[in-house]
């Protein structure tokens, strides 16, 4: 099995350029990308369940595999949610298939965010870690226009490891992320 193309490209290219650019003396101790997680809360499953199910259809074609249901850990009576109940999904993606998504998000998937300028230098959270919001699940072409019930936002997490901010931006601009200038 062949592998991905930005894992190649990680590890022939990106990995020499972060070693040279942040002094690391092991490539152990470059970061590196470990998982990606996908998730739509969903917080109209409350009053409708079929929401849920048609979300949690779109995800497992967004990222080829099935999702998990997450349920609400409290009650909050303003919201007329209930503790157990569910209100979204999130999927995990590791190894090929995280390196896959993430070559399809760079690559397809955001050149076709209407008005895009790029993404905020702002969402990482300190220890490298970055989150992007899409507002729609349209903007991926595994889901067709045709069968969408109710257009749901989504948060991708991408989980880097040996990281701060400053190397994550570098490391993710190595593999075309598009930054705001």
């Amino acid at each position: 099995m062949a592998l991905p193309r930005l894992r190649e490209r990680y590890e022939k290219d990106v990995v020499p350029f972060m070693m040279g650019r942040f002094g690391y003396t092991n490539r152990l101790g470059v970061p590196r990308l470990v998982k990606v997680t996908l998730n739509m809360g969903v917080g109209r499953a409350t009053e409708n369940p079929k929401r849920l199910d048609a979300a949690a259809g779109d995800l497992a074609r967004i990222a080829g595999q099935k999702p998990v249901v997450t349920k609400a850990k409290k009650s909050v009576a303003g919201f007329k949610l209930r503790e157990g109940q569910s209100i979204g999904c999130k999927v995990t993606l590791r190894g090929n298939r995280m390196y896959e998504f993430l070559d399809r998000l760079i690559s397809i998937t955001i050149p076709r965010i209407r008005d895009f300028r790029g993404f905020p230098r702002s969402s990482f959270d300190g220890r490298g870690n970055y989150t992007l919001g899409l507002t729609e699940q349209t903007v991926f072409p595994e889901v067709e226009l045709d069968s969408v019930e109710f257009v749901q936002g989504m948060d991708v997490t991408l989980s880097i490891i040996n990281s701060n901010d400053e190397a994550s931006a570098a490391l993710l601009e190595q593999f075309g992320f598009p930054f705001r200038r």
